[in-house]
């Protein structure tokens, strides 16, 4: 039954105070308040709550968001409950059981609208039982990327959000995510089960950032032009660090000479942390020197300048990083100061442990082997011969294949029966082996991205699956008139799917001055001479892209 945009734009004035919605916020509420699942890749600061918000009031029942950031559930239910649109809970870890059940009988009694939950709620029984009881409507799975493998932050404890679906009968599903390539876009909806959704890919574009890399052979000098940068930036500034010890340096050294800073990383207590976090909100803090633990639910709309002292760990962190800046649509600027020697590090990091085969077949046996009750995963560890921290990797990945079923709170690990152990092992090996290679080849982009003769805007939107036609005057680039024109990339364009000869199918992320980016599902991001695979015909275009 179709919606119409008066009654959508009623509801968002009359519930939120909201006199305009944005592209693609509008199209997805109508969609939902007609029934179709969506799936909507907005960045940060673009408004994907707004979308759930107006939905809820226009949909009958209950509406339910799963996020893992505690804080920002916290934060959701006090907004909501201020404006008074139809009343917020939260039921999470921090919560006594009383105060949950407490929340979850307002949600029944229908005195509450919203209801926020961790995904480890749902290995609750009281949890589920009331969710049966009173189905919700809207199911709202917020930072989605994290149930693909693909994605950034793959968190197993989002596997488990499909069965939930699939006992509540179904609801119609918002799936939101701030940053996700089409591969992780297509694996969100087959592990969600999702019905036709609706994709919305919207917001990436933020023309008011300008984008510049500064590069730098000698580390010395690379942080003298950073510090001093950052010391006569327009205020107030982020600036981003690898590591805690980093980031305590470069405050220091930003203290020392006059300069109002905090820092901030996930070493300090949490009490400092937010300490920290509301000096700069309030303006008392000038800069803050950071890891990337700062900025989820970070909403500061005037921050001028944001730095990285070093690369980022890859082009989705850096994004999302980046687009902290200028949310006022002020002019803002993102700078990396780029020595290539460190992206050793980051090369390290992403290697990341090695699961072979054998430790993940020991792990599918031992859960096989304890019956239908299962182990918990100290003893599980304890009987596949591993340290707890190796084994409750394997269990992700085998879970991730069908192979085991493990609940978000911590409950014993027990095997489906599914596959064998053998054939568990064999195929949770190869998805971690072909994740590894997709991490590394992450950090090449990043390399690539700060490398680039080209338009940086028209790199960086491509990785997202987003065509931009250059030059943006907004890079570095583009303003010196470095960027080469855009030119001819035979058949293919930004977002088809193609398929080479012997490196598979995958998708096209970059068209750049004779070069093809592509992200191979088998073994992540590639750079091709587009000349070469066309005189050898060793890519072909499959599926053209949308549009």
């Amino acid at each position: 039954m179709a919606v119409a945009v008066k009654d959508i734009r009623a509801a968002a004035r009359q519930g939120f105070g909201y006199h305009r919605l944005r592209a693609g916020q509008q199209e997805a509420i109508a969609a939902l308040a007609e029934g179709r699942d969506v799936v909507a890749v907005m960045p940060t600061g673009f408004g994907k709550s707004a979308i759930y918000q107006v939905a809820g009031l226009l949909v009958d029942g209950p509406t339910v968001v799963v996020s893992p950031l505690i804080a920002l559930q916290h934060d959701q239910v006090a907004t909501i409950t201020e404006d008074g649109a139809g009343g917020a809970a939260v039921a999470n870890s921090t919560l006594s059981a009383g105060a949950r059940r407490a929340a979850l009988d307002e949600v029944g009694e229908g005195n509450v609208e919203f209801l926020f939950l961790a995904p480890e709620q749902f290995a609750n029984a009281d949890t589920m039982g009331a969710l049966r009881a009173n189905p919700p409507s809207l199911f709202v799975v917020d930072e989605a990327h994290c149930i693909s493998a693909w994605g950034h932050d793959f968190r197993p404890s989002y596997l488990h959000l499909a069965p939930v679906l699939a006992e509540l009968g179904h609801p119609r599903v918002l799936a939101l995510t701030a940053t996700a390539a089409p591969p992780v876009r297509e694996e969100i909806v087959a592990r969600l089960g999702l019905d036709d959704p609706l994709v919305i890919v919207k917001g990436f574009d933020r023309p008011n950032i300008s984008l510049v890399v500064e590069r730098h052979a000698d580390g010395r000098r690379r942080d003298e032009a950073l510090l001093s940068a950052a010391a006569a930036a327009p205020k107030p500034s982020i600036v981003y660090a690898a590591t805690r010890r980093r980031a305590e340096e470069l405050g220091a050294a930003l203290a020392a000479r006059g300069v109002a800073t905090g820092v901030y990383h996930g070493g300090l207590a949490a009490r400092r942390r937010a300490e920290v976090q509301d000096r700069f909100m309030a303006g008392d803090l000038e800069v803050i020197a950071a890891t990337n633990a700062f900025g989820l639910g970070i909403d500061k709309a005037d921050v001028r300048f944001v730095l990285h002292a070093e690369p980022p760990e890859s082009l989705d962190a850096y994004y999302q990083e980046v687009g902290r800046a200028g949310r006022d649509g002020e002019p803002a600027e993102a700078v990396l100061f780029w020595r290539a020697e460190d992206l050793g590090m980051r090369r390290f990091f992403a290697t990341g442990p090695r699961l072979e085969r054998p430790e993940l077949e020991r792990v599918a046996r031992a859960a096989a082997e304890a019956g239908p009750a299962g182990l918990l995963l100290v003893a599980l560890a304890g009987a596949a011969g591993l340290r707890p921290g190796r084994a409750a990797a394997a269990v992700g990945w085998l879970a991730r294949e069908g192979a085991v079923a493990v609940g978000p709170g911590g409950e014993p690990v027990r095997a489906t029966g599914a596959v064998s152990p053998e054939a568990a092992g064999k195929a949770a090996a190869a998805a971690a082996a072909a994740r590894r290679r997709l991490d590394q080849s992450r950090v090449e982009m990043v390399r690539s991205y700060a490398e680039s003769r080209g338009c940086r805007r028209q790199l960086l939107l491509g990785y997202f699956g987003e065509p931009f036609q250059p030059p943006c005057g907004a890079c570095d680039n583009c303003r010196r008139g470095a960027a080469p024109p855009a030119g001819g990339h035979g058949p293919f364009a930004v977002g088809d799917r193609v398929a080479h000869r012997s490196l598979g199918e995958g998708t096209v992320t970059g068209v750049e001055d004779g070069k093809l980016v592509v992200l191979f599902e088998d073994r992540g991001y590639a750079t091709l001479d587009a000349g070469h695979v066309v005189a050898e015909g060793l890519l072909s275009v499959v599926g053209q892209a949308p549009g």
